[in-house]
């Protein structure tokens, strides 16, 4: 019977440049979930036009008070948010607390992890007081005066310049010399009022899921990331420019090590359904590998061909069981 499921919302869209990706996201969740044990409704968030996509082809406004909404006669009211916003509001704590607010359970980290994990420079400070490694970084923001000069001298060319406060699709860029840093600020400062400049590390990228519930720890498999463009861009993430090797050439002891890590941000973060870290392997000067965290995705990309999809398969598990694990931990 229809009432017997419960009924899941896909909140997807946002704010920010990613706004068409979690789009994608959504479309990608809505034909992974168990259509057997759910109702499942995409909603699109953008400002305060918030709209429930019908299976008839029509739209519907959402209820902001009680995130209800009508369909035919009756009333609806979701039992769970699974949120795949990239970027604002959905992934800096915003909507987690509107969700706290009218107490409807929700598929990311709570209001504080999403606020932290969405500043990357501040994230970066928090988890290195944990002994974890990050790349060395500085910060700017919209005002601030700097000097080039200093800024090459104290983090050494390349660098990358990225927003600190959004996604990293948009905004992100590999400068190579100090005349390249006030364009590249501009660009930075167009996504962000906060922009991290980041040291280059030359290695191995890769990058690894987990989630967790009351009973079980699951770690994917790790998926190295290999590009010819500058480094992993917009276009390398969305149009193909790159290789996605799952599981990734590194050695089961690396993969062991990087794991632990993964399994360790997750509990210092308290985190909460899946999780995606991205890391860069760099030797040390006796050819030790040396592992450093770039990134926490507290809402990855959920497409057929994202990371997470990919690393599931690559596990031999079934992504409706992924899904519905997340949801039913929350009840």
């Amino acid at each position: 019977m229809k009432n017997s499921k419960r009924t899941i919302a896909i909140v997807c869209g946002g704010d920010s440049s990613e706004h068409d990706v979690s789009l994608r996201s959504a479309q990608g969740l809505y034909s992974f979930f168990d259509k057997e044990k759910y109702n499942v409704y995409i909603v699109d968030v953008k400002g305060t036009d918030w709209k429930v996509n019908l299976d008839n082809g029509n739209t519907t406004p959402v209820n902001r008070s009680d995130f209800s909404f009508v369909e035919g006669e009756e009333t609806v009211f979701f039992d769970y948010a699974y949120i795949t916003i990239h970027g604002r509001p959905g992934e800096n704590g915003i909507m987690q607390g509107y969700f706290e607010l009218i107490n409807l359970p929700y598929s990311t980290c709570d209001v504080l992890t999403s606020a932290l994990t969405f500043d990357k420079f501040v994230l970066n400070r928090y988890l290195k007081s944990y002994g974890i490694n990050v790349p060395e970084s500085i910060l700017l923001r919209i005002g601030d005066e700097y000097d080039e000069r200093e800024i090459e001298e104290k983090m050494g060319m390349p660098c990358f310049i990225k927003p600190a406060t959004d996604g990293s699709s948009f905004g992100v860029s590999k400068v190579k010399n100090a005349d390249q840093i006030a364009p590249a600020l501009r660009k930075a400062f167009m996504e962000s009022p906060e922009v991290m400049v980041e040291g280059f590390l030359d290695g191995t990228e890769i990058t690894q899921g987990i989630y967790k519930t009351k009973e079980k720890s699951v770690p994917f498999p790790i998926t190295e990331v290999v590009t010819s463009n500058e480094f992993f861009d917009y276009n390398a993430k969305y149009n193909g420019e790159v290789d996605e090797i799952t599981p990734a050439r590194i050695s089961s002891e690396l993969a062991e090590k990087v794991t632990a890590i993964t399994s360790r941000i997750y509990d210092i973060l308290h985190a909460n359904g899946i999780i995606r870290i991205d890391y860069i392997i760099t030797k040390d000067a006796e050819s030790n590998d040396v592992i450093h965290m770039l990134e926490v995705n507290t809402t990855p990309g959920m497409t057929a061909t994202s990371f997470i999809p990919q690393q599931v398969r690559a596990a031999g598990l079934d992504i409706k069981d992924v899904l519905s694990d997340i949801v039913e931990n929350q009840f």
